[in-house]
């Protein structure tokens, strides 16, 4: 296939997004990753804040704080002094009526891209705040997405499916891809499949070619596993989408982001618990718009 550019950027304009995401007190991820990442690759951010943790729920103990009572007020808000959106990019959901919230920007900004993490869990479980009812409420966004970015988990979720593990050969990615182009999605970034060969690969698949034409991206997997890779994943790739690059190269970039800024975290105290460090490779973004 070849590659599907989903944003023309202009290099004088500096485009605005909505990042839909849960905010974490402490901890690398959601919000806390998609500000500084996708500022880095030149957008304007506007947090609209799903929950507020105390820290991300791989710590034994932390606080949430369901924001939805407060979400469509807010949105209010912004439609008084005429705020405008360049894409909507969506992640981790407080509860199933936030999924209206979401809609409801699609309604009011049809322009913008729909680019939606459907972040619900990972390793074949739901993570602890998720319910049936959100992650079925969660299906919804899939149907018109301009990118579907879920692992093999939330695949599994979206689509009803028994969770495979990570390791798919090349006809099973397909079929997987399949399923989700069929859920609406314009064209899907299946993340995380470990063949065990020292490779993690990534698929992207458009529903104009088919997940037959899909493209492979791999890159080498490091002997650790750390908090908030795919949160910085998304927000990577939906930066280097906005800086106008075609989905395929962006979702490329994306890996090689994460991957460095792995090895950035090695380094750092308390790496395995507090997650993905990627300031130092923040550079990385803001090149892409040169």
């Amino acid at each position: 296939m070849s590659d599907v550019k989903l944003y023309d950027r202009n290099p004088a304009y500096i485009p605005r997004m909505a990042a839909v995401h849960d905010m974490c007190g402490y901890g690398k991820c959601s919000l806390t990753a998609a500000i500084p990442i996708l500022s880095a690759a030149g957008c304007d951010v506007c947090p609209v804040p799903t929950g507020l943790f105390s820290s991300h729920t791989k710590y034994p103990v932390f606080t949430f704080h369901d924001t939805t009572e407060i979400l469509n007020e807010y949105l209010d808000a912004w439609g008084k002094i005429g705020v405008g959106l360049d894409g909507v990019y969506s992640g981790f959901l407080g509860s199933a009526d936030q999924v209206a919230v979401i809609q409801r920007l699609y309604r009011e900004y049809p322009d913008a891209l729909r680019l939606v993490d459907p972040v619900m869990g990972d390793g074949g479980q739901m993570y602890p705040t998720y319910t049936a009812e959100l992650c079925e409420a969660m299906g919804a966004l899939a149907d018109g997405a301009d990118v579907l970015m879920p692992n093999l988990t939330e695949a599994s979720i979206l689509t009803g499916r028994d969770y495979p593990g990570q390791n798919l050969d090349d006809a099973e990615v397909t079929d997987w891809l399949d399923a989700l182009l069929k859920l609406g999605a314009k064209n899907v970034v299946l993340k995380g499949i470990d063949r065990g060969d020292g490779f993690l690969r990534n698929y992207v698949a458009s529903a104009e070619t088919g997940a037959e034409r899909k493209q492979e991206h791999a890159h080498e997997k490091l002997p650790y596993m750390i908090h908030g890779t795919g949160d910085a994943f998304a927000s990577a790739l939906c930066g280097a989408v906005m800086a106008g690059k075609g989905l395929s190269e962006a979702a490329a970039i994306a890996g090689e982001f994460v991957r460095d800024a792995m090895v950035s975290t090695r380094n750092q105290p308390d790496f395995e618990e507090r997650g993905v460090s990627f300031e130092l490779n923040l550079g990385a973004m803001t090149a892409l718009l040169h």
